[in-house]
Formats: structure tokens, C-alpha cells, sequence
């Protein structure tokens, strides 16, 4: 055999592997920083890649594209916050390849399942479907559709979650009606989600008005209460000229245990989601 099987359950290790060797067969070629790029940045066939200014990401960009050749791999489907970046690729590499840079608004792309508005620079959430029936399994099912892995929504599921753990407690089954009072707040929470694409969060850390920076300071937060724990982290840079950019991280918030810890061992319970 010359390839290896599709799908099979080593494909993702030998995918990684063939990426790194690549990477470290060339390293002496293009550099070190463009071999760690390709041995650190790459999430299965995705590359992610931030840099400090446009130059650095043009160089960048097509050092890639040559080494990656080098093992027989296509970098295709750039897409880019900056129109110069996307410029400099071959226009069949873009995503889409059909972008007038000069006329037509930057794509919305998903990065990593995260809604990625390249235009704004920004991240966001889609409308999701609530036509699922008012029933434990229907309620799973509507909460299940929203992919929020660094937890930008925390605050605004947690209700959900905790009537989740109520209908648990009260031992509903999976496609029972839910009872009155569980109803109006499942109802007003889906009233509310028609307002989920106006969420709107910076990917970048930076202000894009920010000179040279001076300090970065790691903000984390925890609490805990008799619903739940929760934890939160927050980049608090300051740069020479005196500019400040607060930044949110990532936020984790877990239902409290139905055999109810004490409250203290609940904050050191956050505080352990902090740390990690």
C-alpha cells in the first residue's frame, strides 16, 4: 500500500505526523519560525495564525504555502481580517476564490465551529432551530445546538442547564411534557434567543490603535453559588502611551452537584476552573 486508508482511526495521528515531518525536513530550508508554525498552529487540516503587522503574515503566508509543497500538501482556503494578506495569495488559494477585494464584503467563515466574521474581526453566534418539542430531550437537544467551547455564553445557558438538573431532580422522563412552571422559564429563554446574533465578541486582544506594549496582566475570577460555579478570565494589557485593552478569555460555569457540597467547597471548586 502507497496511502493510507480514508478514515481509518490512525488517519488524524498519520496526518499529524506527516505535517511534522514536513515541517522538520524543511526546517533548514524556511526557517524555524515558519517549521513551528506548521508543527504548533495546526488544528487537523486547519491553521490558525495571528501576526503583528501585514508584512510579517504576507512572508508568512507564502513560506507555508512552499514548504507545505514540499510534502505534496495544498495551504488552500485563506481568509483574512486584512485585504493586502489576501492580495498577495493566488487568487485560486483564497476562500472564496471568487472575492473581489475591492468591491465585496470579507467573508463570514467558521473557525473551528466558531462563527468567524472576517470583515469586523469578530466572533459570533447564528441563529439556531427551536422547533424541538418542550420535553427534556427537546430541551437537551436546543442546548446541545449552540457550540460555545470558550464560553461566551456561560451566563446566558446556565439557567438551561440548571432546568435540566431540576427535571433530573424530579425525575421527568425524556419525552414528558415539562410542567408549568419549568415551561415559562424554557419559553422565555427561547424568546430570547432570536438576540444570540447580536453577540458580538473581539478576537483580537489588542486595540488595533495600541503601541508598543508595556504590561500584560492575567485577570481570573470565581464564585460560586447553590446553582452553580463559575470561573472567568480576563488579558488586561497597557501600552507605553498609557492605552488599556480588557480583553475576556475564557469563562467556565458547571451546575452544582444534586448532592450539594457546602459552599466553600464549591469556591474551591471554581477556583480549580480557574487554574486550568
Amino acid at each position: 500500500m502507497l496511502v493510507h486508508i480514508f478514515g481509518a482511526k490512525s488517519s488524524p495521528c498519520c496526518a499529524n505526523r506527516a505535517l511534522k515531518e514536513t515541517a522538520n525536513d524543511n526546517e533548514t530550508k524556511y526557517g524555524k519560525a515558519v517549521a513551528d508554525v506548521v508543527r504548533r498552529n495546526f488544528y487537523v487540516d486547519d491553521l490558525l495564525k495571528s501576526t503583528a503587522t501585514t508584512e510579517q503574515a504576507i512572508d508568512l503566508s507564502l513560506k507555508l504555502i512552499s514548504l507545505l509543497r514540499e510534502g505534496g500538501f495544498r495551504l488552500t482556503k485563506f481568509l483574512s481580517n486584512c485585504r493586502e494578506v489576501l492580495r498577495a495569495i493566488p487568487e485560486e488559494e483564497r476562500a472564496p476564490p471568487t472575492l473581489d477585494l475591492d468591491l465585496d464584503q470579507l467573508p463570514i467563515n467558521r473557525t473551528l465551529g466558531l462563527c468567524w466574521d472576517a470583515q469586523t474581526d469578530e466572533f459570533y453566534f447564528t441563529s439556531i432551530s427551536t422547533e424541538k418539542p418542550a420535553t427534556k430531550r427537546g430541551i437537551l437537544s436546543v442546548l446541545s445546538s449552540l457550540f460555545d467551547p470558550l464560553g461566551f455564553l456561560a451566563p446566558y445557558v446556565l439557567p438551561i442547564k440548571a432546568l435540566l438538573q431540576e427535571l433530573w431532580r424530579l425525575k421527568v422522563g425524556w419525552d414528558d411534557k415539562v410542567q408549568e412552571q419549568q415551561l415559562t422559564v424554557w419559553l422565555q429563554w427561547l424568546k430570547s434567543l432570536s438576540k444570540l446574533p447580536e453577540v458580538k465578541i473581539a478576537r483580537c486582544y489588542f486595540n488595533a490603535d495600541m503601541t508598543c506594549v508595556g504590561t500584560i496582566e492575567l485577570h481570573l475570577f470565581s464564585d460560586a453559588s447553590e446553582i452553580a460555579y463559575a470561573a472567568v478570565g480576563y488579558v488586561r494589557i497597557v501600552d507605553n502611551g498609557g492605552g488599556i485593552s480588557c480583553r475576556f478569555i475564557m469563562g467556565k460555569c458547571r451546575n452544582c452537584p444534586i448532592k450539594r457540597p457546602t459552599i466553600p467547597r464549591l469556591e474551591l471548586m471554581a477556583s480549580s476552573q480557574s487554574r486550568r
